[in-house]
């Protein structure tokens, strides 16, 4: 495990994007103190406090998954970060919400944003986006329904330690990945909303629908209440 660790950077994903990625060790870690453009999902920006956060961005090779199996890499460190937030004795359980942000008691807590990149039909190399709030306690009015380790235990937390908790979490699930492990059953145990009704805005379209699971390509199943069965990309539903 390497850790290469910046003061302020415009975003640890764009960062690696510019490497060589063929000659970064597997596991190699980029943490910056401070985001000045970080980048969340569907190209939104993610706000995080300098100095308060964990921000960074994982380097991998997981060359042993095919190319049509990805998600479980998204899903393995979904689980990942559901792992840390027990192990730190959360009051209120983790959920993940589709595809892999990390909410508790109905707030977000955690966004990940994972590029790959293919080589025939093998992944040759994946950037791991992770950006988990630790000690910010007051955020802008136009964040999300966000909330923080900080707001959630009333503790501040050693930002060093806690990246090197994290990583051992993440490590942990990538080997079992690697052993040939599906993450899929505990990923739909902790996905929120899965087989409950819930509101959506479905290709502009207001639907009320039932989460069912994932399929193999990471695509969110629902059932419509008129009885549509749904097959979701991330452009194509919004949850209300």
């Amino acid at each position: 495990m390497i850790i290469e660790k910046f003061d302020s950077l415009e975003s640890t994903n764009r960062y690696c994007e510019a490497l060589d990625l063929d000659q970064v060790e597997d596991f190699t870690c980029y943490w910056a103190l401070a985001q000045t453009a970080g980048i969340g999902q569907r190209g939104n920006h993610w706000e995080a406090a300098p100095g308060q956060n964990l921000t960074f961005s994982l380097v991998l090779h997981p060359a042993f998954l095919p190319a049509n199996r990805q998600f479980r890499l998204t899903q393995a460190l979904s689980l990942a970060l559901v792992d840390l937030l027990a192990a730190l004795h959360s009051p209120l359980s983790a959920l993940i919400k589709w595809p892999n942000d990390i909410y508790v008691g109905g707030k977000k807590i955690c966004g990940t944003l994972v590029s790959t990149r293919l080589t025939g039909s093998r992944i040759s190399s994946a950037v791991c986006g992770i950006g988990l709030n630790v000690n910010q306690t007051a955020f802008p009015d136009w964040v999300p329904n966000p909330t923080s380790l900080g707001l959630l235990t009333g503790r501040q937390y050693e930002l060093d330690p806690l990246l090197r908790r994290l990583l051992a979490c993440i490590e942990a699930r990538y080997n079992a990945l690697k052993s040939g492990l599906d993450p899929e059953p505990e990923y739909l145990a902790h996905l929120m909303n899965l087989h409950v009704p819930a509101r959506y805005i479905y290709n502009s379209e207001e639907v009320t629908a039932t989460i069912t699971g994932v399929d193999p390509h990471g695509r969110l199943l629902l059932v419509a209440a008129d009885g549509r069965r749904l097959s979701c990309g991330m452009k194509e539903i919004q949850f209300l």
